[in-house]
């Protein structure tokens, strides 16, 4: 029976030596594979800190490119309440034919809200593409429940579409030309070939009171007596 007992303590004294080396093994298999950062990365959602939103290009740049066909389409969004026809209805909103440009609250009997109202100015390019990013953030208290166009382009788009509904269509603006101060660092240092002209020019022209070349040379050529 002893031995019996010792070769049964003795087989679980090895499984048991077994089972702790599987867990040690299985336990560095998992620290090895799991992410050194803890989460894991949702598709569009960027980590606080990694970096925001892309910065969103001038009007004038996006107009510069705009498609007033895509935004006669974008528009579409916007014909449940508005019309941009020439002597069109208004409808919950106001017609929007020869907008651009007029002050806020232009169409007259229209009904608008105190708040929009009270902003002063017009519909410029950058008002109304500030309107189409959010219309209760240019204007709140707006009655105007449109959440507002999220994409740049086609803000620029629809508005190059409204600025046609008119008689008289404003000229799109300029583009906004980008920084460049490596060309504006450019101007104001000399070029290669200027700095070698000045050196050229620095060593061609003595300073005051030293030798000209020919007198040095005549002084070297005296001391070899090669000269009376």
């Amino acid at each position: 029976m002893d031995n019996r007992t010792n070769t049964i303590a003795g087989w679980v004294l090895a499984a048991g030596i077994v089972a702790l080396g599987s867990g040690i093994v299985a336990s560095e298999a998992f620290h090895s594979e799991r992410p050194e950062t803890m989460g894991y990365p949702i598709e569009g959602v960027v980590e606080e800190g990694a970096g925001g939103a892309a910065a969103v290009e001038p009007i004038a740049n996006r107009l510069a490119n705009a498609d007033v066909a895509k935004g006669e389409q974008v528009f579409a969004k916007c014909a449940a309440c508005h019309n941009a026809t020439k002597g069109g209805p208004n409808g919950i909103g106001p017609n929007l034919w020869g907008a651009m440009f007029k002050p806020h609250g232009h169409v007259p009997g229209f009904a608008y809200s105190e708040a929009l109202k009270a902003v002063p100015g017009t519909w410029t390019w950058e008002a109304m593409d500030e309107w189409l990013t959010s219309p209760r953030r240019y204007a709140e208290g707006t009655k105007m429940t449109f959440a507002g166009l999220s994409d740049p382009q086609d803000r620029a788009n629809i508005i190059a579409y409204l600025n046609q509904q008119s008689d008289a269509p404003a000229p799109l603006p300029a583009a906004v030309p980008a920084a460049d101060s490596a060309a504006e660092g450019a101007e104001a240092a000399p070029t290669g070939g200027q700095k070698a002209a000045d050196v050229n020019s620095s060593e061609a022209t003595p300073a005051p009171g030293a030798p000209s070349q020919d007198d040095a040379a005549q002084e070297r050529a005296a001391d070899q007596g090669l000269t009376k």
